[in-house]
């Protein structure tokens, strides 16, 4: 072979009809076919080298408070319990009999010592260990394996920030190696206080009619989109000062890091939040500023406790370059956004979200809402108005996003358009500021699509079986 030819060799999956993926994803060019985006095989290897082997949230953990409750969710397609234990840990099992694979728990979430098999009867405890089958003494479990060897099956299971996170991948990283120096920046949004944060009852659930890759590039870095996808926001004065450009609102910082992306957006320009306006922001310790304006969902008087969780260069990102929206790779999304009513009381929404596949053109999306625990009640229930305002069923900005994401997969169904392209070649270079304190890749200035690409190298390494 020629050095072009051995360069421009296929790598990683070929589908049935002779085309490579590294034909689909085009590195040279930062172009994506439209195919991936309908492709029933390429959507089967997702579930088996993605969603089989990543870490993935499935629950938080107050929607379980007691012993033995549990909850149904799902790891790709696949769907599973979580139920806590009398010695608080979690238990992420397969909702699949080990008998003859029917349900063992048919309820979306509930209270129960043990599970049945509606089909022949067999028991398993909350934490998916069998206990037997009908009729003992005819051993009707057979056998040739021991009973140990005839439980549900079991994934690994980590909590960060009170979210339920799971692999069923044995080499597998731990949670936190896995999502790396990104806690660095996730702390800020979710993990801010003692008491923490909780959610407000178990998360909406809704059927899109789309990949779930659309919506999980998105979040993998565009902030671009909210110029124009939703200029509502400008014109609603939830964010921008009124008769201002929102454009401003697209200064900050991205980080990056195997796929996973967060934004901290610029506030020291004084346009971004009414309270800044006028003040002598250089003059200000970052303490100083975050008593004037908290981070997203917290009081005034909340602050004095972040001195003495997070160090100096995290207090100077929270002030002046507060992370407020990113996603956890391949599915995890969140938000921990400033905003206001349009009378210029302050408000935020929180949220974490899941884009669990559904088939190649359909996903639904997990929608939890989340406050500050030991907020006070009235910011409370702002920020709950906030969040149910702005994403989830009844969201204005939810509805943006959710009718976009279907246009591309319908666009990609056509003999033509799956030809088409997704391209990413608006390209800032990592860029890190001399004074900027956080780790990752560091993409510094107004949002272009360096961090939606990582997504793609990232889907291209773990789809290519290079996942570790």
């Amino acid at each position: 072979m020629t050095i072009d030819e051995v360069k421009h060799a296929p790598t990683g999956p070929v589908l049935s009809d002779g085309t490579p993926l590294s034909e689909l994803i085009d590195k040279d060019f930062r172009e994506v076919s439209l195919r991936v985006l309908v492709d029933p095989e390429l959507y089967q290897l997702e579930l088996k080298h993605i969603f089989a082997k990543a870490w993935t949230a499935v629950a938080h953990e107050d929607e379980i408070p007691n012993v033995d409750d549990y909850v149904l969710r799902y790891v790709g397609e696949d769907e599973v319990i979580i139920s806590r234990a009398a010695n608080g840990e979690f238990t992420v099992a397969l909702n699949v009999c080990a008998h003859r694979a029917a349900k063992v728990c048919r309820f979306e979430a509930g209270n129960a010592k043990t599970f049945q098999c509606a089909y022949h009867g067999w028991v398993y405890k909350s934490d998916g260990t069998f206990v037997g089958a009908p009729i003992a003494r005819e051993d009707m479990h057979g056998l040739l394996r021991p009973k140990s060897e005839l439980g549900l099956a079991k994934g690994r299971v980590e909590t960060y920030c009170g979210m339920i996170f799971v692999t069923f991948d044995e080499n597998a990283p731990t949670l936190r190696e896995y999502l790396g120096p990104m806690t660095y920046y996730w702390d800020l949004m979710f993990d801010r206080t003692r008491g923490g944060m909780t959610v407000l009852g178990h998360p909406q659930r809704f059927i899109i009619k789309a990949n779930w890759k659309s919506a999980a590039e998105q979040f993998a870095g565009d902030i671009f989109h909210t110029l124009s996808l939703h200029r509502s926001m400008q014109e609603l004065q939830l964010l921008s000062t009124e008769g201002e450009s929102q454009e401003p609102a697209m200064a900050g910082v991205s980080a990056s890091h195997n796929g996973h992306f967060v934004r901290c957006f610029d506030l020291t320009q004084e346009h971004y939040v009414n309270a800044l306006k006028g003040k002598n922001l250089a003059e200000m310790t970052p303490m100083e500023r975050l008593h004037l304006v908290p981070p997203p969902g917290m009081s005034p008087d909340m602050v004095d406790g972040l001195a003495e969780r997070f160090d100096d260069g995290q207090l100077k990102i929270l002030a002046e370059f507060t992370p407020q929206v990113g996603q956890l790779w391949p599915n995890v999304a969140a938000l921990c956004m400033p905003f206001q009513f349009p009378d210029g009381t302050p408000s935020a929404f929180l949220s974490w979200r899941v884009w669990v596949p559904r088939g190649p053109e359909h996903f639904e999306l997990f929608h939890w809402s989340l406050v500050e625990r030991d907020a006070p009640q009235e910011l409370r229930d702002t920020v709950n108005l906030m969040t149910a305002a702005t994403f989830g069923i009844s969201g204005f900005v939810e509805a943006d996003d959710t009718d976009t994401w279907p246009m591309q997969t319908h666009a990609a169904r056509g003999a033509l358009g799956k030809d088409q392209k997704l391209r990413y070649q608006a390209i800032t270079g990592e860029n890190k500021p001399d004074d900027w304190p956080g780790p990752g890749k560091i993409y510094a200035g107004f949002p272009k699509d360096d961090t939606q690409w990582n997504f793609w190298v990232r889907y291209t390494e773990m789809m290519e079986g290079r996942a570790w």
